[in-house]
C-alpha cells in the first residue's frame, strides 16, 4: 500500500466520525416527515396519568396510572381493562411524580417461583425527616421520598399484592423526578433519578448536584440524597451489587451521573443501555449509559460545543438568590455564568442531541405570546425504545431508536449503525399531534406501536403555538403499519403568528361589578404558597413554566378578561391536578391575589375572601 493510500484509510474514520457528529446535533429543521404509514386508533382512555406501558408475557399491556395509582393490564385487542393492584401509599402532589416506572420480571409466568413486578414510585415518610431540597413548611413535598417495591402476580385472578421494598428514602422533588426503571440482562435492576429541578424556576435558588457522588458515610446510613442526577445499579433485593462502580472511592447504587432529568431508559439486544434525557432550552440527548461514566450536567448540555448554552448559577449569586427574578433568558449580572469549554472533567457525550442550534438562537421569540418554550428546540424527550423490524416488523427499521416527546407530541425515529453505538442518518417524526406522549410498547410481531399520552399539560397546537386540550387525554393509542408512503421534510416546529396565536371568548362582565379586591399581605402570601406548589408548572415569572398555560401577560389576559374573580378562583382550586382543592382555602385566595398582582391589579385594604359570593361582584378587566 503506498503512503497516499495509506492516509486515505486513516483520514476516512476521521471523516466518517465527523459526518456522524455533524449528524448527532442537528437543528430541528434536519427532521424528516415519516414516510411510513401507520392507521391509529385509540385503544382506551380516560386513564389516570398512564405513564410506563409495557407488553407482557400475558399478551397484554401493562400500564402505571401515575396519579391513579394503579397497575392496570389492558387486552390489546378488545381495550377491556382490569386494575392489578391500587397502591393507597403512592402520593403524587404534583406533576412529575406518583406511580411511575415498572418492570416485569423476564421469568414471570413461566413457572419459575419468579412472578415479580417491580414498581417505583413516592410516598410521604415522615420518620425521614424534612426533604433537603424544600424550605417552606407548607410545601406538599417536605416528606416526599421515592422507593422501589416488589410485587406478586396471582395468575389465578390477575391481582399483585405483596409488596417488599426494596429500597426507601430515595430524594425526590417537584420536578425532575426521572423515574424510568427496566430490568437488565444481568438480572439488576436499572433506574433514573433526576436532579429535582434545581436552578430554575421556583428551585432557581437550589443548586445541582448532579456531579455530587456518595461518600462512605452516607451510603452506610442509607442516606440517597447524593443520588440526584444518576442513574442507579441495584440487586433484586435493593442492595448494592458487588461490580457497581467505584466512584471517588465508594461502591454505591450510582452506575452513572451528571444527568438532568431522564426519563427513557432501554437495553439493545446486546446489552447496550440507551438512555434519552431533556435538556434545558436545546439539547435533549439520546446517550449511552457505561459504568462510572459522567455525562456532563449542568456543565454541558449535549456536545461540547459551546452553542447556546452556559451555566449560570443562580444560587452561588453575588445578590442573595431569593431576590432575584429567574429567567431562562435574561440572566441577572450577578449570577456566575460558565461555558462549557471551562469543564476540564472526561464525560460522555450523547450519540444524538434533539435539537442543537447556534449560539444567537432567538429564544424569545415575540410571536410565542408569552409560551417561549413551544419555539424551543427542545422536544421534551419521554422514554426510549429500541426496536429491531427482524425481517417480520416495519421494513427499513432494523436497528432504530423510538422516542416519544413531551412538547411536540410525537414519536421520533433515531437510526442507528450497525454497531448501535452511534446515530446513522436524520431523524423521522411521525404521528405529530396536539398530544403529550410518555412512553411506547410494540406489539410481538413488530407491526403496531402503542404510545401512552399525558391527560393534561402544555403542548404544541398543530396551528401553531400552544394548546392545553389535549387530543387524546390519558389514553393508548394503537398505530399499526400498513405501507410505505412519500418522504418529505418534516419542517420547523411553528411559531405562533397573529392569526394562529391562542384565542379565547371573553365573557362579559356583571352589572355594578367592581375590580379585584385583596391585601398586599395576601399577595405576598400567596406568592410563597404559589412558589411552592404552582411554579413547577407554570414557572416562577408565570410565564415561563413548561407544564402549565402562562398566568400572566396576554396569555392570560385572552383567557380571563371579562370573568369573574369566582370563576378563577374556582379554577385555582381545581390544583394541583393530582390533589384537586388541597391547599385551603385561604392558601388559594393567596394564590390568586398574588396572580392578579403580578397581572398589573393594584392591593388595597380589603382581603380576598376565600370562596364567598361577594367574588361574582368582581372581573378580571384589564
Amino acid at each position: 500500500m503506498s503512503i497516499k493510500s495509506s492516509a486515505r484509510a486513516a483520514i476516512l474514520p476521521i471523516a466518517v466520525l465527523f459526518f456522524r457528529l455533524i449528524l448527532a446535533q442537528d437543528g430541528p429543521e434536519s427532521v424528516l416527515r415519516g414516510t411510513k404509514e401507520f392507521r391509529k386508533s385509540v385503544l382506551v382512555s380516560g386513564l389516570a396519568g398512564p405513564w410506563e406501558l409495557t407488553w407482557g408475557p400475558d399478551n397484554m399491556l401493562w400500564v402505571t396510572e401515575r396519579t391513579g395509582k394503579r397497575i392496570t393490564r389492558i387486552d390489546p385487542a378488545t381495550g377491556q381493562r382490569t386494575v392489578a393492584i391500587t397502591i393507597d401509599q403512592v402520593s403524587a402532589p404534583a406533576g412529575q411524580d406518583g406511580l411511575l416506572g415498572m418492570a416485569l420480571h423476564p421469568e414471570l409466568l413461566a413457572d419459575t417461583g419468579n412472578n415479580y413486578v417491580y414498581a417505583a414510585y413516592t410516598y410521604v415518610d415522615q420518620s425521614k425527616g424534612v426533604s433537603t431540597a424544600v424550605s417552606n413548611a407548607s410545601a406538599p413535598f417536605r416528606y416526599l421520598y421515592g422507593k422501589i417495591v416488589r410485587l406478586t402476580y396471582d395468575r389465578s385472578n390477575g391481582t399483585l399484592s405483596k409488596p417488599v421494598d426494596l429500597i426507601t428514602g430515595l430524594p425526590v422533588g417537584n420536578d425532575h423526578v426521572s423515574g424510568r426503571l427496566k430490568f437488565g440482562p444481568d438480572r439488576k435492576l436499572y433506574f433514573t433519578v433526576g436532579d429535582e429541578g434545581h436552578n430554575q424556576l421556583g428551585n432557581s435558588c437550589l443548586p445541582i448536584e448532579a456531579q455530587r457522588l456518595p461518600t462512605q458515610d452516607e451510603v452506610n446510613r442509607k442516606a440517597y440524597s447524593a443520588y440526584v442526577g444518576k442513574s442507579l445499579r441495584l440487586n433484586l433485593d435493593g442492595s448494592i451489587p458487588n461490580d457497581n462502580p467505584r466512584l471517588a472511592g465508594v461502591v454505591s447504587h450510582v452506575y452513572t451521573y451528571g444527568h438532568r432529568n431522564m426519563q427513557g431508559i432501554d437495553f439493545g439486544p446486546d446489552g447496550t443501555l440507551y438512555a434519552s434525557e431533556q435538556g434545558p432550552k436545546t439539547d435533549d440527548e439520546i446517550n449511552i449509559l457505561t459504568p462510572g461514566s459522567n455525562y456532563g450536567w449542568p456543565h454541558v448540555a449535549g456536545l461540547k460545543d459551546g452553542k447556546a448554552y452556559e451555566y449560570a448559577r443562580w444560587a452561588d449569586a453575588a445578590t442573595p438568590c431569593a431576590q432575584l427574578t429567574f429567567s431562562d433568558l435574561a440572566i441577572d449580572p450577578s449570577v456566575p455564568r460558565e461555558p462549557e469549554s471551562a469543564f476540564k472533567k472526561p464525560f460522555m457525550e450523547p450519540i444524538a442531541t434533539m435539537f442543537t442550534v447556534p449560539t444567537g438562537y432567538n429564544f424569545h421569540d415575540p410571536a410565542c405570546k408569552g409560551v417561549d418554550f413551544i419555539c424551543w428546540p427542545t422536544v421534551g424527550a419521554s422514554s426510549i425504545e429500541y426496536y429491531e423490524s427482524k425481517g417480520t416488523g416495519i421494513p427499513g427499521w432494523n436497528k432504530v431508536l423510538l422516542v416519544t416527546t413531551l412538547k411536540r407530541g410525537s414519536l421520533y425515529v433515531a437510526p442507528l449503525a450497525a454497531d448501535g453505538k452511534t446515530t446513522n442518518g436524520h431523524m423521522w417524526r411521525y404521528f405529530q399531534s396536539e398530544n403529550r406522549y410518555r412512553d411506547t410498547a410494540v406489539s410481538p410481531d413488530g407491526r403496531t406501536i402503542y404510545i401512552a399520552t399525558d391527560p393534561d399539560g402544555l403542548a404544541e397546537a398543530l396551528s401553531g403555538g400552544a394548546t392545553g386540550t389535549m387530543q387524546n387525554p390519558g389514553a393508548i393509542l394503537a398505530f399499526t403499519y400498513v405501507g410505505e408512503g412519500a418522504a418529505a421534510p418534516a419542517g420547523e416546529p411553528q411559531r405562533i403568528s397573529e392569526s394562529n396565536k391562542p384565542r379565547f371568548e371573553a365573557q362579559p362582565g356583571l352589572t355594578g361589578a367592581m375590580p379585584p379586591q385583596f391585601t398586599a399581605a395576601q399577595a405576598a402570601e400567596g406568592k410563597t404558597s404559589y412558589n411552592s406548589n404552582c411554579a413547577v408548572c407554570h414557572g416562577n415569572t408565570m410565564t415561563n413554566g413548561t407544564f402549565g398555560p402562562p398566568l400572566a401577560g396576554e396569555y392570560f389576559r385572552n383567557k380571563w378578561i371579562g370573568q369573574t374573580v369566582r370563576a378563577f378562583y374556582g379554577h385555582a382550586r381545581t390544583m394541583p391536578p393530582a390533589a384537586p382543592g388541597s391547599l385551603g382555602n385561604d392558601t388559594y385566595a393567596g394564590i390568586v391575589a398574588y396572580i392578579l398582582e403580578t397581572n398589573g391589579f393594584k392591593p388595597g385594604s380589603e382581603k380576598l375572601p376565600a370562596g364567598e359570593e361577594a367574588l361574582d361582584k368582581m372581573t378580571i378587566q384589564f
